[in-house]
């Protein structure tokens, strides 16, 4: 798309823009209702406001969840001018309340977390697990080998987060961006006869985007935003992560360039979990180390990036015709571990834990 002088961008960054009446009052369930158009923002004019769109950022919360350094990148802003937009951005959020301020007490941040909500996995074990189920305002990372389960984690979270809030769902829509060609609507469409939904509406709550290589996968997520204030979206799921990454960035002579844009694409998606109270499930490849003697030798790719950004983490292996989570990584889940199974229901309790 052609793009104005920056000679013009000058002259015209100086309009005034329009007030915003009433946004803390808005319940409407609609996120487009809650957010506020770039040109919001003091000195932001028609200039500055096409060159966000057109890198993808429509709104505050944008500007606010990509940070200086993409919006620097994205839009050719010097860093300065991206900084100055992110901090006028955060400013505003809090303003109106959904941002919280620079700094509060313990006991603030111990009622906004009470307040958190969860889907249920479709197995109890697994939500006794993670104490209560997949967490919003968070990243929650599955790795394992092929056919642990990651796939079929997925698939049935897109039908359980559709469930009324009383039987353990948040009546919400999902956005699955599929990087490997495994999202399967025939599955899903079994998945939701055998719990009961109506399999046709139940497929159209589900956004389905299928990444071609790691650019576009990065394109997709810088695009969520978009999506998520036009639908009622309360999932998003990458499945899986690396799979371009790893297809794309050989030998060690391209590590530091693909850590670099990993570690831009999770935070992006961390960012969005918090401002967009939603919950985002990521699956994981694994590898095997060969430094490990003793013990078990797989490991999540994507390193140290991969390992600080995630929430949480859980290792899926195989145990016969079962499979077992166990937690790796959280801030407050112990390490324990839980035993699930797949049938035609998705995910589920063992036969012999359902007897108990």
């Amino acid at each position: 798309m052609t793009r104005f002088e920056e000679s013009t961008s000058l002259e015209n960054d100086n309009v005034e823009t329009e007030e915003i009446n009433d946004v803390e009052s808005d319940s409407s369930p609609e996120l487009n209702k809650e957010t506020l158009e770039v040109n919001s923002l003091p000195g932001v004019g028609p200039v500055t406001t096409k060159k966000l769109t057109e890198a993808g950022i429509y709104t505050i919360l944008d500007v606010a969840v990509r940070g200086p350094g993409d919006v620097a990148d994205t839009t050719g802003f010097e860093m300065d001018k991206a900084i100055d937009l992110c901090n006028k951005a955060r400013l505003k959020l809090v303003e109106i309340g959904r941002f919280e301020k620079d700094f509060v007490s313990a006991s603030e941040i111990y009622d906004r977390r009470q307040k958190i909500e969860r889907i249920k996995t479709g197995s109890n074990n697994l939500d006794e697990l993670l104490i209560g189920g997949i967490e919003t305002q968070a990243v929650t990372e599955f790795y394992g080998e092929y056919g642990t389960g990651k796939t079929q984690i997925c698939h049935t979270l897109c039908l359980t987060v559709q469930l009324p809030f009383d039987q353990g769902g948040l009546d919400g829509d999902v956005v699955y961006i599929d990087t490997e060609n495994t999202f399967r609507p025939e599955r899903l469409r079994d998945i939701a006869e055998m719990r009961g939904m109506d399999p046709d509406k139940a497929l159209e709550r589900i956004i389905v985007a299928k990444a071609y290589n790691s650019s576009h996968q990065e394109l997709l997520v810088g695009e969520l935003g978009k999506v998520l204030d036009t639908s009622n979206t309360r999932l998003v799921i990458v499945d899986s992560l690396m799979g371009h990454y790893r297809a794309e960035f050989l030998g060690r002579g391209t590590l530091a360039t693909r850590q670099h844009r990993l570690n831009r694409f999770m935070h992006l998606l961390t960012r969005t979990a918090e401002t967009r109270n939603v919950a985002i499930v990521i699956t994981n490849q694994v590898m095997s180390a060969p430094d490990s003697f003793f013990g078990d030798p797989t490991r999540p790719v994507g390193g140290h990036v991969v390992a600080h950004t995630s929430t949480y983490r859980l290792y899926l292996r195989k145990s016969g015709k079962n499979r077992i989570a166990k937690m790796k990584d959280s801030p407050y889940h112990p390490e324990h571990e839980a035993v699930f199974t797949l049938n035609e229901k998705g995910i589920d309790d063992p036969a012999d834990a359902k007897k108990k």
